[in-house]
């Protein structure tokens, strides 16, 4: 009798401690869980500012380049010149670094992927329209939604292959390239017209005259 009194004592003092492990385990699990959470908002965060980083100096770069810088006097030009070369040196004082984790078959597909980008860009002075073309089709092979042209299947396979955000970053790549040669198309085809309106402007002026 005395020896099952025993056994049982025993056989409860290993079912509490089993129960508090397994609770200390389960509290342990959730605090990590809502760490990630926490992790994961970080990186977002991060990215976020990263994005927003890119964003500012794409403007900057804009104002610089538009026609309105143009058609100032040189004095203004250089002032404000010297306004937006202060805001790109402060905004380049901010890092911000978000590593993305990938195996080598991701890391491939990536190297692929920039190269392809890369080989486009070096032909833009040789052929801006063609190149224009490419990165069209190169874009609508990142999208999601129904793309309005042909979609490069290449390369659409190579970003498949590619980590979720390296998939993004190279769609945001693609958006900004294509935004800046529409903002050169713009900026030629005014000063095309300007060209063009001079003379006819000196033609009605000896209109006037005569």
């Amino acid at each position: 009798m005395a020896q099952a009194k025993i056994s049982a004592k025993a056989h409860e003092g290993r079912f509490c401690r089993s129960s508090s492990m397994a609770d200390r385990s389960s509290r342990l699990l959730e605090s990590l869980d809502q760490l990630e959470l926490r992790v994961e908002a970080l990186r977002d965060a991060a990215t976020a500012v990263e994005q927003e980083k890119e964003i500012l100096l794409e403007m900057i770069h804009s104002i610089q380049n538009s026609q309105d810088m143009r058609q100032i006097s040189d004095g203004e030009r250089e002032e404000l010149n010297l306004t937006a070369n202060r805001l790109m040196g402060r905004t380049l004082t901010v890092e911000v670094s978000v590593e993305t984790i990938r195996n080598p078959q991701q890391e491939e597909s990536l190297k692929h992927a920039t190269k392809i980008i890369d080989d486009v860009v070096n032909k833009f002075l040789d052929d801006l329209g063609n190149a224009k073309s490419h990165l069209m089709s190169l874009y609508s092979a990142c999208s999601s939604e129904v793309p309005p042209g042909p979609v490069d299947q290449k390369f659409q396979s190579i970003v498949i292959g590619c980590a979720l955000e390296d998939q993004k970053k190279i769609k945001r790549r693609l958006e900004t390239l294509l935004r800046n040669i529409d903002n050169s198309d713009k900026a030629i085809k005014l000063l095309e017209h300007a060209k063009g309106a001079g003379p006819k402007a000196l033609q009605n002026t000896d209109g006037k005259f005569n």
